[in-house]
């Protein structure tokens, strides 16, 4: 059998273990839900001015917000958690050692991410059409595809390169959630930003949540004629090859002792 029809194999199981969890499908789903709903009836009332001249509901404006939440926590946090569990239980040791190749073993783990994370867009668009009215991106529409897909590859494979530093299983939710909740407060997903002060909008934009989160955003509200942030984009980019090379040089097949 050749190696592509390995790799799909290995999603199709990935996908069909993923539908078997009741549990873990139910929460997946509706987690970034419950946080549209949270954030829109605490801060839905006013208005916010998400580019020049444009002025939305702040409830329209988590719509897109969490949408990147929503890919942020499929390809990075689940990734990391999920692949930080099998090293350590010996999962990873045997499929290692399996005729399985090794890409297609780590290409049907992103590919999966990246379906959840565009189920999820779906899901939070039209929730927010139907509840908040939020308008769908039409002219801008192949912006924001691009940027959702580069988006959840670029945080699929950071989440891959942060299991290098991963100590165990058991710490790695606090590790992950403790390098990403941070900066979701402070990267325009959490928090509407609006004149911030001038080192937070700095420290800020050194990460690439802010980076994914403003281009999404701009694309969903066709901030400029394509809704392609070009510079954002590239930014993304760079975070994206800087975590496949750490991912390829430091990345544990084996438990740590």
């Amino acid at each position: 059998m050749s190696d592509v029809r390995l790799a799909l194999r290995q999603v199709w199981y990935i996908n069909k273990a993923f539908v078997r969890n009741p549990a873990s499908l139910f929460f997946t789903l509706i987690f970034p839900l419950m946080f549209l709903v949270i954030f829109s009836v605490i801060f839905g009332n006013g208005r916010i001015e998400v580019g020049p001249g444009t002025i939305v509901r702040v409830a329209t404006f988590y719509v897109p917000s969490i949408a990147a939440f929503s890919v942020i926590t499929a390809c990075y946090t689940n990734i990391a958690i999920s692949l930080t569990f099998a090293r350590d239980s010996g999962a990873l040791k045997r499929i290692h050692g399996s005729p399985l190749p090794v890409w297609s073993y780590m290409f049907a783990r992103i590919f999966h991410a990246v379906v959840i994370a565009i189920l999820l867009v779906a899901i939070c668009a039209a929730f927010g059409a139907v509840f908040y009215g939020a308008t769908l991106p039409t002219a801008t529409l192949p912006a924001f595809a691009l940027t959702l897909v580069v988006g959840a590859a670029v945080f699929c494979v950071l989440g891959v390169a942060l299991t290098a530093v991963v100590p165990n299983a058991d710490a790695s939710p606090a590790v992950v959630n403790g390098t990403i909740l941070p900066l979701l407060f402070i990267s325009n997903v959490f928090i509407p930003l609006q004149n911030p002060p001038q080192w937070l909008d700095i420290l800020g934009k050194l990460f690439p949540v802010r980076h994914f989160a403003d281009a999404l955003i701009g694309s969903f509200f066709q901030l400029s004629g394509s809704g392609l942030h070009t510079n954002d984009l590239i930014v993304l980019a760079a975070w994206g090859i800087g975590g496949a090379v750490v991912a390829i040089r430091f990345f544990q097949w084996e438990p740590r002792v």
